[in-house]
């Protein structure tokens, strides 16, 4: 969907219009993929305007750069009060958050340490990821042709920008095909997560997740749910998972900011249990939208704008 312009933009400690936020051509970023970012939503819960899980993110982001060794010019309580600060003034009362830090104009070779560091935090309106019909119905996938990266490679734990070239990938032959979405394998071919979201899987009422190893980004809304499962008296089990499970699983989701916790309805055309929501994805959607709906967080999840 197209983004909708707000008014401001934060750019390296000033609030500067959406149309002068603009970067040199020849920033490093633009030849080499140095971006580091993270997507946080702020809600429009029954109790105000709250941020979900505003540290958690703003410290992955922090340990984005350090896998990198690029320093941060900003602290971590400073980019979190320059993400208040930007949402209070465009008066966003719920919003997509997309803090990046990036490799700016400097040196144009692939040595970045000439580059400045630069830190930029966009708003703006943006609806459910996947579509509403997406939260109630579930969606259709496909197992992608594209592995995730072998260990010793590209560092996946770091979510950064050059890390979403394979993710377009998986997302558009996905898309071309008729799907909705794309699962990867990791090098061994077990299952490892979605272009953007990690995974979920129901056998006999024990949810199953894969581990970092399996080459997946350690997903803030993917520990939340396991806490929740938890506390729900779901038992978790984090481990390797062939591929072929998906196919005899009772119950498949997706977990992301963006995706929030979405069902699977089929994968390569072959129904996920009875081909519609599951009694586990059910109750885990509904304590976690109680959350960002209602504003009911025993967990100190939200921060309140």
């Amino acid at each position: 969907m197209p983004v909708k312009k707000v008014d401001v933009i934060w750019m390296n400690g000033s609030l500067v219009n959406w149309d002068d936020a603009k970067i040199h051509v020849l920033s490093h970023v633009v030849h080499y993929g140095t971006s580091w970012f993270e997507g946080i939503r702020c809600y429009n819960t029954a109790k105000g305007s709250a941020i979900f899980r505003l540290g958690p993110h703003i410290r992955r982001l922090m340990d984005s750069v350090k896998i990198y060794r690029t320093p941060s010019p900003y602290s971590e309580e400073q980019l979190s009060a320059a993400v208040m600060e930007t949402i209070r003034a465009n008066k966003m009362r719920a919003c997509y958050i997309r803090p990046i830090i990036y490799r700016g104009y400097g040196d144009v070779g692939v040595n970045p340490l000439g580059c400045p560091v630069d830190v930029t935090i966009a708003v703006w309106e943006w609806g459910t990821y996947l579509g509403q019909a997406a939260l109630a119905d579930g969606i259709d996938v496909c197992i992608s042709t594209w592995h995730r990266p072998a260990p010793n490679t590209l560092p996946t734990m770091a979510k950064a920008g050059g890390n979403y070239l394979l993710s377009q990938l998986m997302k558009l032959e996905a898309i071309q095909a008729g799907f909705t979405e794309a699962i990867a394998l990791d090098t061994q071919g077990n299952l490892s997560e979605g272009s953007g979201e990690n995974l979920f899987l129901v056998r006999d009422g024990i949810l199953h997740t894969p581990p970092f190893s399996s080459a997946l980004l350690p997903g803030i809304t993917r520990a939340s749910v396991i806490q929740l499962a938890e506390e729900l008296g779901c038992k978790v089990k984090e481990m390797v998972i062939p591929r072929e499970m998906v196919y005899v699983a009772d119950e498949l989701f997706f977990t992301g900011t963006a995706a929030e916790i979405t069902p699977i309805r089929s994968v390569d055309k072959q129904l996920v249990g009875s081909g519609k929501p599951g009694p586990v994805t059910m109750r885990l959607q509904s304590a976690f939208f109680d959350v960002i709906k209602n504003g009911n967080d025993p967990h100190n999840w939200l921060t309140f704008v």
